[in-house]
């Protein structure tokens, strides 16, 4: 019999994935069709992206830009909808570009469809962002 994941369950094992580095497998936990929203941002980045293969082309070079090191704080919270999750989550890192350190808080909502993110909605601050990674305040 096989187990029953939660949305909660396979948020958290989306950022596990993340927290690897592993972009192709945080990519397969997608669906073919999955569109992912960045409604903050910056300047130059993509707000939208559509399909695994658009997220991949995204996501691929994310750890040669920024080495995570570990999630400092980790809420994820059900919803009434049982295909859906959210994630109030920070992490600890430095930008291998320039040495700066990379702390950032995210809020995600995910929603999910058979197991697999449908829909990845990711808040988080445009200029601390920008800042870790030019050394410039705005």
């Amino acid at each position: 019999m096989s187990e029953t994941r939660t949305a909660a369950d396979l948020l958290r094992r989306s950022l596990d994935t993340f927290l690897a580095k592993d972009m192709k497998g945080w990519v397969d936990l997608c669906d073919e069709n999955v569109v992912l929203e960045f409604p903050f941002a910056p300047a130059g980045s993509p707000a939208l992206l559509e399909g695994r293969t658009a997220a991949y082309e995204y996501l691929r070079g994310y750890p040669d830009l920024i080495d995570v090191h570990r999630i400092t704080s980790l809420r994820i919270h059900s919803t009434d909808d049982p295909d859906v999750a959210v994630a109030d989550w920070s992490v600890t890192g430095r930008v291998l570009t320039n040495g700066n350190p990379y702390e950032m808080s995210y809020a995600t909502f995910v929603t999910f469809k058979d197991g697999l993110i449908v829909k990845y909605r990711e808040y988080w601050d445009p200029m601390a962002f920008t800042t870790a990674l030019t050394g410039s305040a705005f």
